[in-house]
């Protein structure tokens, strides 16, 4: 008995010294219920097919293996029981099991003996397992109507009506949902729970339910949470927001626009404060404040939000000023002038200076003088004063331009560069350093005379 035994063994150590080998592409295959299962093998031995022969065997766990079919020469012998399930095609070692049901399932071991100088044997095993395809799940949330955050908890259950050895996961936004403070799974992961709800858990919530041969993912399902309201704040369309306070000039109307993060949306109400007496305005988002109807240059306006699931409310205070437009831009234009008024006041002086200065000088008696030297005097003095009235136009000019709305009259010149001398009437302010009229009406005829000019 032992000489057999070693003898076997002998053989077997030279066949796998000789190269027999039996591969096979996986050592588990999973296989659809109602469908066809094809066990590829190879071995990589070449011999005439009189010499082999090939057995396949099942066996199940706690059970002896149980012969399936075989062939010599080419010849299948499969047993009674399973002649019309399974399938080989000699000196192919490959298994084809049609169709696969759930007793089919188990480990499948073939075997490849060569006869030659002695015997070789190999053998492979495989195990095979059977599952039905997944459906498409279908998530369920409760309560359907929605949570309160901070207050309500909520559960999500995935529910699949067909398929076997179910895996289930769950994905947010595309991503997968792990075990947090607020996230609990149950065993088999197919129910999600959230407690209690936030905002943060508001999102794209779905189920991938999946198994040895299939899987399938449900409809995107976003939960109903209630929250807020959250980020108030107030904006205008036209006011200059300093901190809290709106200005807004006199005669305009300026916009207000309330709002806030909030699920269902906010209620909001207007309340303005006026001598310590607060009162509600205006319901809704915006609120338009006419300046020129504010009995106050300064007023105190409140916007108050509400939820009315959560319970919550919320509220921004704000100060809405009316200024004077045209004061202000007064003001500023004056600033803007302040070197023009500067140089005109400079300019006044200079010219009063020098028209005092050079009648005074014409006016000094001088030795040898002609008998017409007093005349002479006289018209020189009235072409100094057209020059002095054509600066005074300018300064006064000058005048309107650094005060807008100035009433000044201009002067009417005296005298003209084509030689002709106008009439004159002047300001109460040179009547008493001036000649009068009637002192240059007398001479007009010593200008025709002595002069030849058209008057």
């Amino acid at each position: 008995m032992w000489l057999k035994i070693f003898t076997t063994f002998l053989s077997f150590a030279t066949g796998a010294c000789s190269g027999l080998k039996v591969t096979v592409p996986s050592h588990t295959v999973h296989g659809i219920r109602g469908q066809a299962l094809y066990l590829p093998v190879h071995y990589g031995f070449h011999t005439p097919a009189s010499d082999i022969q090939i057995i396949w065997l099942f066996e199940r766990p706690h059970t002896m293996p149980k012969y399936l079919l075989g062939s010599v020469n080419k010849s299948v012998v499969p047993d009674l029981e399973y002649q019309h399930k399974f399938t080989m095609m000699p000196p192919n070692a490959s298994l084809l099991i049609n169709p696969l049901q759930f007793p089919d399932e188990g480990n499948y071991i073939v075997k490849v003996n060569i006869q030659g100088n002695g015997t070789l044997s190999a053998s492979q095993k495989i195990q095979v397992t059977v599952d039905d395809p997944v459906t498409k799940p279908v998530v369920q949330i409760h309560p359907p109507s929605g949570a309160v955050e901070y207050v309500g908890n909520m559960t999500l259950t995935c529910q699949v009506e067909g398929g076997t050895r179910l895996a289930y996961q769950w994905l947010k936004h595309g991503r997968p949902v792990h075990t947090s403070s607020t996230y609990f799974f149950s065993p088999q992961n197919n129910t999600l729970h959230i407690a209690p709800v936030t905002k943060e858990d508001i999102g794209n919530y779905s189920c991938l339910a999946k198994n040895p041969v299939s899987e399938m993912e449900s409809d995107i399902i976003m939960p109903i949470i209630y929250y807020g309201p959250y980020g108030l704040q107030v904006n205008s369309d036209k006011g200059l927001k300093v901190g809290e306070v709106f200005t807004v000039d006199l005669g305009e109307a300026i916009l207000f626009d309330c709002s806030a993060d909030s699920y269902p949306p906010n209620t909001y109400s207007w309340i303005r404060r006026t001598d310590n007496t607060t009162y509600i305005i205006k319901h809704g988002p915006r609120l338009e404040v006419a300046s020129e109807k504010v009995a106050q240059k300064t007023t105190d306006y409140v916007c108050c939000a509400y939820n009315n699931i959560t319970g919550r409310q919320d509220e921004t205070r704000f100060t809405v000023i009316i200024t004077s437009v045209g004061l202000e831009k007064l003001a500023q234009k004056g600033k803007s002038l302040s070197p023009l008024a500067s140089i005109t006041g400079i300019s006044l002086f200079l010219i009063v200076s020098m028209c005092l200065t050079f009648l005074w000088k014409k006016y000094q008696p001088y030795k040898g003088q002609k008998q017409n030297t007093g005349k002479l005097k006289h018209f020189q003095a009235m072409k100094m004063l057209w020059m002095t009235s054509e600066y005074m136009n300018l300064l006064l000019f000058q005048m309107r331009l650094v005060f807008p709305g100035c009433q000044v009259g201009l002067f009417q010149p005296l005298m003209v560069y084509q030689g002709k001398i106008c009439t004159v009437q002047f300001m109460k302010l040179f009547s008493t350093s001036l000649p009068s009229s009637k002192t240059i009406q007398s001479e007009l005829s010593w200008a025709n005379q002595y002069i030849g000019g058209k008057f």
